[in-house]
Parts: C-alpha cells; structure tokens; sequence
C-alpha cells in the first residue's frame, strides 16, 4: 500500500488546474475495491489531506430500463442479457463526470449503482454522492477498466485460438458466438474517451502458486470465497458454489426470468490486455502492477 501511495503522490502536481486521474483495475475479487477505498482514506488523511473523489465503473451501468431496453434490442446476445459486460455502462454520463472534475467543478454528483434492486438485476438510484470541492485525486476502479476494442483479425483469432483452449480448461458452454463478441469489441470504442482521462494505472495481476487449469480459475475461488463472506453475514443468502461460477463464466440463468446474465470470463478473454496491443495511453511507462499471490498477498510491485 506505501508504494501506491507514494506512486500516486509523486505524480501529484497541486500547482496544475486539473486533478490527478488514476485507474485500477483487477479482476473479481482481486481486492480492487477495497484497495480503491484504502487509498481514498490514506490521501484524504494528514499528512497528505487531500480531495479525493472515488468512482467504480459499477456505478455507471445503464439504469435498469436502459439494460432492459439494450436485452431487448440484442436477444440473441448473452453477453447483453444483463449488467457486466462493456455496454452495459453509460459512458457519455461517464465522460461528463470526468470533464466535471477535471475543471474542478463543485457539487458534482456522482451516480450511484443499486445491484439489489429488480431481483438483483440493479438500478441506478435516484440520487448520488455529492463532491462539493474541487477535487486533486480521482480514483475509477473497475473489472474492465483499461479495455480497448481490438481489431477484426485478432478477435478471429482469439475465438479460434485462446478463447477454445480456455472454454475447454474451464467447461464453458457453448453460448456465446463470434457475433456477440464483436458488438460488444464495438462497444468499447465508446469507453476510449474515457479512459483517456487516466495519468496513471494500477493493475491488480493475479499469479497463483497453486496449479490450476487456467489463468482465471483464481476468479472463481475468490468469487465463491466473496459469496460464502455475504452469506455468512445475512444469514445465508445467497448463491450456491455452482451457480457463482456460472455467474463468473457469464451463462447464470435467472430463475424469475429465464434470461441468461452477462459476466466476466469472455470479457478478460478477447480484450483483458493491460497494457492494450491496439493503443498507447498517457498512463504507459508510469503505472504499477501489483502481483498478487492465491490468497490476495502482495507478491510484488512493478512498473510499466
């Protein structure tokens, strides 16, 4: 954590008119969350005392109409039958609240995401968290923070190379097409803008010491192991073991609805590349990654 901190604050130039913007990402339950958190409370404190603002990509789903509204206009596509996926988030709102902070701009609300409402399928509640100051550090945390479309060729080659050796490894089903995905690579050309806001990036890499299938079979442990800690403190609501990876792969069937819910697994897949093959951000050659062992312990910090 003192090496984030230091990172962050040896970028920090209080003297420039706009604040510091800083990405973190990590996959689920990698502890990105809770590391956002710890960083806003550690630069909010003496004897750094600074205005922090912190903002997940969670928060920035469409509203439960506008999820509806994209399910019902891509029925066919999985990977849009929920929240999770790039497409899912309102990035020109996004995009508004970045411009916002880095004028400096007081009393800018940001939008705040319900997951629990709609039988789990979430909302965006009615109002958000005011930031009443301008601010010096803004945080945007998220799973697919970072992601950028890639090309034709290479999404052809991913679905006939990395993605079958990984469906394989992990006993996806066999859901998903070739067409969802490039809606979905096409999205993401509308979240460049805002990731083009980033001075810095902190990526949470998982390097497992025990053996395990694939690459992102740590996911689904710390998936389960979040599940079983919320079950533990609400008397046990919850999914069970077999149903959260099925919410990891992206193929959970919704019992109420009989829709298919958006994850996570094809997401990292085709388009998980940090840094991206397809761009050059600002953030390249002074960002961190944070090696993280199977049970969320700092391995090592690198630079890139």
């Amino acid at each position: 954590m003192d090496s984030i901190v230091e990172h962050i604050v040896g970028h920090l130039d209080l003297n420039l008119s706009a604040p510091l913007f800083v990405a973190i990402q990590g996959p689920q339950g990698s502890g990105k969350s809770y590391l956002s958190a710890q960083l806003k409370h550690i630069l909010s404190q003496s004897p750094h005392s600074l205005n922090v603002a912190l903002l997940s990509i969670d928060d920035l789903y469409l509203p439960h109409d506008g999820l509806l509204r994209l399910a019902t206009q891509e029925p066919l596509n999985p990977l849009w039958a929920g929240r999770g996926q790039p497409g899912t988030h309102d990035t020109k709102i996004g995009v508004e609240i970045m411009k916002k902070l880095k004028s400096r701009a007081v009393d800018v609300e940001l939008p705040s995401f319900d997951k629990s409402l709609f039988n789990g399928e979430g909302d965006r509640l009615p109002s958000g968290i005011i930031i009443d100051k301008p601010v010096d550090v803004v945080i945007l945390e998220g799973w697919c923070v970072g992601f950028y479309p890639i090309s034709t060729e290479e999404l052809s080659a991913r679905w006939n190379g990395v993605w079958r050796e990984e469906a394989m490894k992990l006993h996806l089903p066999d859901l998903v097409s070739k067409f969802d995905l490039e809606r979905v690579n096409e999205s993401l050309r509308s979240y460049t803008e805002l990731w083009s806001f980033f001075d810095l990036f902190i990526q949470i890499k998982p390097m497992p010491q025990l053996p395990y299938p694939s690459q992102y079979s740590i996911i689904y442990k710390w998936r389960t192991q979040q599940e079983h800690n919320m079950k533990a403190a609400n008397g046990g609501r919850g999914m069970p073991d077999a149903s959260v990876k099925a919410y990891v792969d992206g193929f959970l069937t919704i019992a109420t609805s009989g829709q298919l819910k958006n994850r996570y697994i094809p997401g990292y897949v085709f388009f998980g590349d940090i840094p991206p093959s397809t761009a050059t951000p600002a953030w390249l050659g002074k960002s961190l990654k944070l090696l993280i062992d199977d049970e969320r312990r700092q391995l090592e910090v690198k630079t890139f």
